[in-house]
């Protein structure tokens, strides 16, 4: 268990390198919430965005997943377990206005990049929106 990678894996890499070309700066397996005791691959906090690239394997992909024959019962119930706390996070950020963006290791890196900067863009236009908001009226 020791040798599998939390962080920086090729596709986190890959998309990293992208956002870093196109001009975002971000954190790196970081915390979105203080009090919460799990980190996202890339932390926009300014924007509030999360970014997480979930392995194929640990977190359950619908189209690679593969069982595991070697203690089956142990394996898959850490599979779902891993899933339920996904799914636990993403309604905790969200619920403190978090936008959360989920990308499985398979998916283009190009692809989730344009998603990530869009996605990133578009918060800022709002927040930019809001703090002029009360100064027009």
């Amino acid at each position: 268990m020791q040798a599998i990678r939390n962080r920086d894996t090729a596709p986190e890499q890959a998309i990293r390198s992208l956002l870093h070309a196109a001009g975002l700066r971000y954190r790196v397996c970081a915390r979105p919430l203080p009090d919460l005791r799990r980190t996202a691959d890339l932390v926009f906090r300014p924007t509030k965005v999360a970014v997480f690239v979930d392995g194929c394997y640990w977190h359950g992909c619908p189209e690679h997943y593969v069982p595991p024959k070697t203690n089956p019962g142990y394996w898959s119930d850490k599979v779902a377990r891993n899933i339920a706390r996904d799914r636990d996070t993403d309604a905790r950020l969200q619920q403190a206005g978090w936008t959360v963006l989920r990308f499985w290791e398979h998916q283009s890196a190009d692809e989730c990049a344009l998603l990530v900067a869009d996605t990133v863009a578009a918060r800022r236009i709002g927040l930019l929106r809001r703090k002029q908001a009360p100064g027009e009226q």
